[in-house]
């Protein structure tokens, strides 16, 4: 007798629960991006007219001065004893000429396995007038964003060496007198290693083989005002490899290669769930009429939460993309550079860069030449954009000075 009355009242219930007619609605947000985002996005502009034109790489690339932007190992192999550097980069010059990245580099090889390299990148974005009324004075905001690092370089053994850079950050993009805002702040660290083969001898030619990598703004998430959002900084994995042909004294090729990815968070793909009884049984959600019974703004449909830590999110980064592997794949940036040497004294350099079109689409050529005379160094670079998005860099000349104190103080060939 209770058997029976256990089958009847599950029945019962069951009968209930399909009569209610329970309904889950999932909605995909039709402004969903795959693009990932990050706070201080100027970090990532390559600073220099060297770096520039071999598709903004310089992670394996052959030392210079500007190599604290890329890979501060390389200073443990320079020839000059110490040097500065100076660099000028307009930015969407087409619209507008107050708008730049400036860089000043000061680099010094303190002894036959060390080095010490020290920066300032400074992004303007130019002058904003505020005028409440026709009676008011006009108010003049310059949002601006810099950065301050050092680094110090140890050779580990003949071939290779490591660094590590220390960075602040500010960035004051407050526009806006009345907003609860202030200028962000905070720190991160770079890592890097360099490998530099001895100069080997082939059948027509000899050869040197260059091997990079960086790991680029490890540091804590930031936000400009307490109730606001907080943003990744943006942490970059570089590897490379190059290898220089030596074709005699006076003529040298250069091939490299770089490929980069964001150790950042991939955003997933969100949502509205919404789970309501669909009392008239039409499959549509009525608020007249159907009874809700949960609601979720921010469903993650596929993918996973990217509201975490910057730790934990350099290594979900490996395996978060709602597309799986292809996607993460598409995450991946690549380089191509070349760069010829005559006499040490006259370069000239061209390059490409790709990004895949779902993750930004930032494809460009560019070209670049460089001039040595006794301790002055001078580059100049241009970019040719190649994708239907237009480049903040399109059509813009870079130029970059260098000046070589104390050049072949060391040998290393």
């Amino acid at each position: 007798m209770k058997k029976s009355f256990l089958i009847l009242s599950a029945f019962f219930f069951a009968t209930q629960i399909q009569a209610q007619n329970i309904v889950e609605e999932i909605t995909p947000d039709p402004n969903d991006s795959r693009v990932i985002t990050t706070g201080v996005p100027f970090l990532l502009i390559a600073p220099d007219a060297r770096s520039a034109p071999m598709g903004d790489m310089g992670v394996a690339t052959s030392v210079d001065g500007f190599s604290q932007q890329w890979n501060a190992s390389k200073y443990a192999f320079s020839e000059t004893k110490q040097g500065v550097a100076i660099s000028y980069t307009p930015y969407l010059s087409k619209l507008v000429n107050d708008i730049f990245l400036g860089n000043l580099t000061y680099f010094n090889r303190l002894n036959e396995t060390s080095a010490f390299g020290a920066s300032f990148k400074y992004f303007s974005l130019g002058e904003i007038e505020f005028v409440e009324d026709e009676f008011s004075e006009e108010l003049i905001k310059k949002p601006n964003e810099f950065t301050l690092d050092v680094s110090y370089a140890l050779r580990l053994s003949d071939q290779f060496a490591m660094a590590v850079n220390m960075r602040y950050l500010n960035s004051d993009l407050k526009i806006d007198d009345t907003q609860d805002a202030k200028a962000a702040s905070t720190f991160g660290v770079d890592i890097s290693g360099y490998y530099q083969s001895e100069e080997e001898a082939y059948n027509s030619f000899n050869g040197r083989t260059r091997l990079g990598f960086a790991i680029q703004n490890i540091g804590p998430k930031f936000k400009y005002d307490a109730g606001g959002q907080e943003n990744f900084q943006p942490t970059t994995l570089r590897l490379g490899g190059g290898f220089d042909f030596i074709l005699d004294d006076f003529n040298k090729i250069s091939l490299t290669g770089e490929v980069t990815k964001l150790l950042v968070p991939t955003p997933p793909i969100r949502g509205e769930r919404r789970v309501y009884e669909d009392v008239d049984d039409n499959g549509e959600y009525d608020p007249s009429i159907d009874n809700e019974i949960s609601y979720e703004p921010n469903y993650i449909i596929e993918g996973k939460d990217d509201d975490v830590s910057f730790l934990k999110g350099m290594f979900q980064s490996f395996g978060d993309a709602p597309g799986g592997f292809s996607e993460e794949m598409q995450e991946c940036t690549w380089a191509l550079g070349a760069e010829y040497y005559y006499q040490d004294s006259f370069a000239f350099r061209a390059g490409y860069f790709h990004e895949s079109p779902d993750k930004g689409a930032r494809q460009f050529f560019a070209i670049g030449a460089g001039f040595k005379y006794n301790v002055i160094g001078i580059d100049l670079s241009y970019l040719f954009s190649a994708s239907k998005v237009p480049s903040p860099l399109e059509n813009t000349l870079r130029f970059s000075l260098t000046f070589n104190i104390d050049r072949e103080a060391y040998s290393e060939y």
